[in-house]
């Protein structure tokens, strides 16, 4: 059952979340993001067509998303990039041509670029080199180690963790978590997924967010609170509120 999106928002102040960005992932779920964020005034939104869906992109699915990418209430362009994961060898020539678009539209509109990296690091930052990284790139729901994290700081790029960062086989993450500057770190769900430790198993949502932060704060020897402080104030300069 889907929490409607006034409940999701209110709970999220409850626990001191003052605004949300929720991400789109195809042309339908893009529109609906968008018309999310003019409703609710705390409420943000990025577009895209998710590498998983690439194959079923068309000229006008490329223009509708260019167009949003331009709404005021839009802070970002993705979730893009490479799944070598969930898509078989046959299918990346369209991923990576589907990556190069979306980072030509995030320059253009000179929005954040948030990335989807699965099972391909090299990859990514292959295109993001190739192409020229726009000014503000966020890899979403960070997945790498603590060599790629370091990889990725080197080249100012901000790293986002999810829920799994408490999972106890998650120690990579951690790892990871441990050597990202505050500055260049970002703490998010993946709604429904990636439910943080004790409600492993349970629909994710914003309201959450408050554990991942405490598990970000034990692994980099910071305080909630200094935590909670940085990531806000990433945002802020990412996403340009």
């Amino acid at each position: 059952m889907e929490t409607p999106i006034d409940e999701a928002v209110a709970a999220a102040q409850a626990v001191g979340i003052a605004r949300l960005v929720t991400i789109g992932i195809d042309v339908p779920s893009s529109r609906w993001q968008v018309e999310a964020a003019r409703a609710h005034e705390d409420v943000f939104a990025t577009v895209a067509i998710h590498p998983n869906e690439a194959h079923a992109a068309d000229n006008e699915a490329w223009s509708t998303i260019a167009t949003l990418a331009r709404e005021p209430k839009v802070v970002g362009v993705g979730e893009t990039g490479l799944d070598h994961y969930r898509t078989t060898s046959d299918g990346w020539v369209q991923q990576e041509e589907s990556f190069r678009r979306h980072i030509a539209i995030a320059k253009e509109s000179g929005k954040a670029l948030v990335i989807h990296d699965r099972d391909a690091h090299d990859d990514v930052l292959r295109v993001l080199e190739d192409e020229g990284a726009p000014e503000r790139v966020v890899f979403h729901c960070f997945s790498g180690d603590a060599d790629f994290a370091r990889r990725c700081v080197e080249r100012g790029f901000v790293l986002s963790f999810a829920g799994n960062v408490t999972f106890k086989n998650a120690q990579d993450l951690r790892d990871a978590a441990a050597v990202t500057p505050l500055d260049q770190m970002l703490v998010e769900t993946d709604a429904p997924f990636l439910t943080p430790m004790p409600y492993r198993g349970r629909p994710n949502s914003p309201y959450l967010v408050p554990i991942t932060v405490r598990a970000l704060a034990e692994t980099t020897g910071r305080s909630p609170e200094e935590v909670a402080a940085g990531v806000s104030a990433t945002a802020a300069r990412i996403f340009g509120w």
